[in-house]
């Protein structure tokens, strides 16, 4: 190995300095973020559970860096193979990714490179400091990440040859066809996955937050929200450390109550409950209508814990097309779109409680007087009356709710 040399004094005090500059600008993190997941696509985008893992390993990596230099600076900083971070190398072997799939991550390194350099050239105009400055540091940043991802491949490896060894490989690799319409025999899937494709099926994805739940914590949910929907038990497919899809039997969605007390214990976890389908086609449905779930719980502010396809079925459909499912929504909402979310709240649980305001006041755990005012007031903000157009009114704020609130829509009156 290299002889590690310390930097000069001068270019400690300057790393020191240019870190904490670093940190406290804060973009760094969502550039990192942008650049990764931008490598990683398509899978991040139709894999919200693995983009979230990515963006925790993304600040994991900058935070472990930049402490290891601010206490020691210029020393060798060691790698970070924590087990949040070999949680990724499982998930992206999981999802049928090989040591290509962690080289996303020099993205990042490059992103996190360009940033310095503009700190660098921040902190001193003098040639000789700002040399071994931008030596010391592409050696510590460069080094750094080369023995991360040399952690992190030997993970890989080493989950690959554990997942080919077992039974799991054939499960995952049987479903994945499924969900991609090869024209495998109903009769040959069913024997391989030990569960009879000819039923209607209900499909869930469970997740957690890196190193928040493990396999076994998340089968057992699995195994709740199977009885909650009336079967026996549930096949489950794991894909990573925190995340599990799973089918069960079922005739029709579980009640939110069954589902709520289903997961009383483990708060970390989320679950985006899929449609009932029947056959092949009807699992691959199920599957994708709860991938679809999934992604709008991702945008959703505050994150729901829980969320059904039916419950958000139009608002997925809408979103297909989202600047103009945002448009429509914003030019609906008129002033209302900006205005406290409370009272888009209250306008749009009155509007799925059929207008009642009784039963929308016993949904919000708020006074029917209290509701009223705010009707008043919401309805106010309102570019037209809501009489007849209480279904469009509504899934605007549905849209509202899931995809975030829109811009309020340019008027011909504002423009003049």
């Amino acid at each position: 190995m290299t002889a590690w040399e310390p930097p000069s004094p001068r270019c400690a005090e300057l790393l020191v300095a240019g870190v904490r500059r670093l940190m406290d600008r804060g973009d760094i993190f969502s550039a990192v973020d942008e650049a990764v997941l931008a490598s990683a696509a398509p899978l991040a985008e139709r894999d919200p559970a693995l983009a979230e893992a990515m963006r925790a390993t993304d600040r994991a990596n900058i935070l472990h860096w930049a402490t290891s230099t601010l206490r020691d600076p210029g020393a060798r900083v060691a790698p970070n193979v924590d087990s949040e971070t070999l949680g990724l190398a499982r998930d992206l072997v999981r999802r049928g990714l090989d040591r290509a799939g962690v080289d996303v991550y020099r993205a990042g390194q490059n992103v996190v490179w360009r940033h310095w350099m503009a700190v660098a050239f921040e902190l001193t105009s003098d040639p000789e400091e700002l040399r071994e400055l931008l030596d010391v540091s592409a050696r510590s940043i460069f080094t750094f990440v080369e023995e991360t991802l040399a952690g992190i491949n030997a993970q890989v490896d080493l989950e690959r040859e554990q997942l080919t060894s077992g039974t799991h490989a054939e499960r995952l690799a049987t479903v994945n066809l499924l969900l991609e319409g090869a024209p495998i025999p109903e009769e040959r899937a069913s024997a391989r996955l030990g569960y009879d494709l000819g039923r209607r099926h209900l499909a869930a994805i469970l997740w957690a937050p890196p190193g928040a739940a493990d396999e076994g914590e998340l089968g057992t949910l699995a195994e709740r929200l199977a009885r909650a929907a009336g079967a026996p038990r549930a096949l489950t497919v794991v894909v990573g450390a925190s995340s599990l899809w799973m089918w069960c039997a079922a005739s029709a969605d579980p009640d939110p109550a069954d589902l709520e007390a289903a997961l009383a214990g483990v708060p970390a976890v989320r679950v985006a409950v899929g449609s009932v389908g029947a056959g092949v086609e009807g699992f691959r449905r199920a599957y994708l209508d709860a991938l679809a779930t999934q992604r709008l719980m991702h945008r959703a502010r505050p994150a729901p814990r829980i969320a059904r396809y039916g419950d958000v079925r139009a608002v997925a459909l809408a979103a297909a097309d989202e600047e103009r499912a945002l448009e429509f929504a914003a030019r609906t909402l008129g002033d209302l779109a900006a205005a406290d979310e409370q009272l888009r709240e209250t306008l749009r649980v009155y509007l799925r409680e059929e207008c009642n305001a009784t039963r929308a006041a016993r949904a919000l755990f708020a006074h029917r007087n209290t509701v009223l005012h705010r009707l008043q007031r919401a309805q106010a903000l309102l570019p037209a009356p809501l009489a007849g157009r209480s279904v469009e009114v509504g899934l605007a704020l549905d849209l509202a709710r899931w995809l975030g609130v829109p811009q309020p829509a340019v008027t011909q009156r504002d423009a003049a």
